[in-house]
C-alpha cells in the first residue's frame, strides 16, 4: 500500500513484523512489536494536522465515487449529458437504490492511473458537469425521489474552454436551485471538498464530512500562493482554514462527521462504506419525515446562519 511521509514509521514496522513471522516462531516478539505499532498507529493517527489530513484525502487508494456506489447502492444505472454541449465524465450521476429506497445519487470521480485520469479530468468538472447534475436532480424533484451527493474535488475545472462555455454561471445557477428543489438532499464530502467545484453539488439539508476529508473555499496550495506568494505555505494554510471536519462541525458549516478505519478510509473501504451507507440513511430517513414545504425554509436558515458571530 502507498504510504505517506509521516506513515513511514509505521510502514516500516508492519514490513518488519510481516517479515519476522516468515522467519521466526518467537511469537512473543511479534506480539511486542504488535503492541509498539498499535501504539505508533494511536500516536500518529489521532494528533493528524490539517495538512496530514488533507494528504491523507488525497490518497491515490482512496475509495472514490464509483467504489462507494458499488458498496452502498443496487440497481445504479448511469445518466449523460446535459443536453446542451457533452457528458462529463468527470462528475456522473444516476438512479439507484439505498436498501430498496429510490435515490438519484451524484460525485465527482477521479481516475486511478494517467489515462483515467485524464478521460475523468482529474475529478474536475466542466460546466457540462453541473448542468448534468441540475438536470438530473430537476428530474429527482419532478419524480420526489431523495438525492445524495457524493463530493470529491479539488475545484471546477479552470481551463478556457470551461470558462468560455460559462463555469461560474453554471455552479451559480446550482446553488440558487439546489436551494429551491423540495425533495430530501444529503451531501458527503468523500475526499476533496474544494472551493466552487465542490459548492456546485454541494447544497443540501444535511452536509456531511468524513472523518480525514477537508471542505474548504480553496486547496492549501492556492490559499498559499495568494496569501504568501508562496506555495510552499500550503501546510500554513491548512491550519488557517480550518478545512477539517471536526472544526467545520464546530463552526456549523457541517451536519455530521462521517467516521473512517485507523488511518483513512483507504486502509479499510469496505468498512468505509459501511460507514457512509449508515449516515446517507439516518439523515434521508429522518428528512423524509419532514414535509416537502418546509423543508425548503430550513434549508435557507441552515446556510443563512453560516458565518454569523456575536
Amino acid at each position: 500500500m502507498a504510504g505517506l511521509d509521516f506513515e513511514r514509521p509505521i510502514l516500516e514496522l508492519e514490513r518488519k513484523i510481516e517479515e519476522l513471522r516468515h522467519i521466526t516462531a518467537d511469537k512473543e516478539v511479534i506480539r511486542r512489536l504488535e503492541i509498539e505499532l498499535e501504539k505508533k498507529k494511536g500516536d500518529t493517527y489521532q494528533n493528524l494536522t490539517p495538512w496530514q489530513k488533507v494528504k491523507i484525502a488525497r490518497h491515490p487508494n482512496r475509495p472514490y465515487t464509483l467504489d462507494y456506489i458499488n458498496m452502498i447502492f443496487t440497481d445504479f444505472y448511469e445518466l449523460h449529458g446535459d443536453r446542451l454541449f457533452s457528458d462529463d465524465k468527470a462528475l456522473i450521476a444516476g438512479l439507484a437504490r439505498l436498501d430498496g429506497e429510490k435515490v438519484l445519487v451524484m460525485g465527482h470521480q477521479k481516475g486511478r492511473d494517467t489515462k483515467e485520469n485524464l478521460m475523468r479530468n482529474f475529478g474536475c468538472a466542466h460546466p457540462e458537469g453541473y448542468r448534468k447534475a441540475l438536470r438530473l436532480m430537476q428530474l429527482a424533484r419532478k419524480f420526489g425521489v431523495p438525492i445524495i451527493t457524493l463530493v470529491d474535488t479539488p475545484g471546477a475545472y479552470p481551463g478556457v474552454g470551461a470558462e468560455e462555455r460559462g463555469q461560474a454561471q453554471a455552479i451559480a445557477l446550482n446553488l440558487r436551485e439546489m436551494s429551491d428543489i423540495a425533495v430530501p438532499i444529503v451531501v458527503a464530502v468523500i475526499g476533496e471538498g474544494g472551493s466552487g467545484g465542490a459548492l456546485g453539488i454541494g447544497i443540501g439539508d444535511r452536509v456531511c464530512v468524513m472523518e480525514n476529508a477537508y471542505y474548504s473555499v480553496i486547496s492549501p496550495e492556492g490559499c498559499a500562493a495568494i496569501l504568501w506568494k508562496d506555495s510552499a505555505r500550503a501546510e500554513s494554510a491548512a491550519e488557517a482554514l480550518k478545512l477539517t471536519a471536526p472544526e467545520l462541525l464546530k463552526l456549523g458549516i457541517i451536519d455530521d462527521i462521517i467516521p473512517e478505519p485507523q488511518g483513512g478510509a483507504h486502509r479499510d473501504p469496505q468498512v468505509s462504506g459501511k460507514n457512509l451507507k449508515a449516515v446517507l440513511k439516518k439523515h434521508i430517513q429522518e428528512l423524509k419525515q419532514i414535509p416537502a414545504d418546509k423543508l425548503i425554509p430550513l434549508r435557507y436558515q441552515k446556510f443563512r446562519k453560516m458565518g454569523a458571530f456575536v
